[in-house]
């Protein structure tokens, strides 16, 4: 085992004060103003506000990705309208066309009986 050189009470003491003291000040926070501690806030200021552009954007980019979904909903829309529409119409001139021929039977077979 080592022997230690200091051999006195008060030179065991004093050494085991100035241990336990830098020990307390590797534990303490340091001041406010240290230049490290102005980096590492300025770092997570800088990281909020990415991550906060981000989410914006991302949140930007999804209403516009509705927006534009509903706009496609709504030409789909229209789109079934309009082609509802135009299939009435046919069966409407469909209807007159067929009528007219029925019509037009009926015409010459009273013609015919008279």
């Amino acid at each position: 085992m080592k022997d230690y050189n200091d051999k006195n009470f008060n030179a065991r003491q004093a050494k085991a004060a100035a241990a336990k003291q830098a020990m307390l000040q590797r534990a303490q926070r340091p001041p406010a103003d240290d230049a490290v501690v102005l980096q590492r806030k300025a770092e997570r200021q800088a990281t909020v506000a990415a991550r906060e552009a981000r989410s914006e954007a991302k949140a930007r980019a999804a209403s516009e990705l509705a927006a534009r979904e509903e706009a496609e909903k709504a030409e789909q829309a229209a789109l079934r309208e309009r082609k509802a529409r135009e299939e009435a119409d046919l069966a409407v001139a469909l209807q007159a066309e067929q009528k007219a021929i029925r019509d037009a039977r009926y015409a010459a077979r009273k013609k015919r009986k008279a």
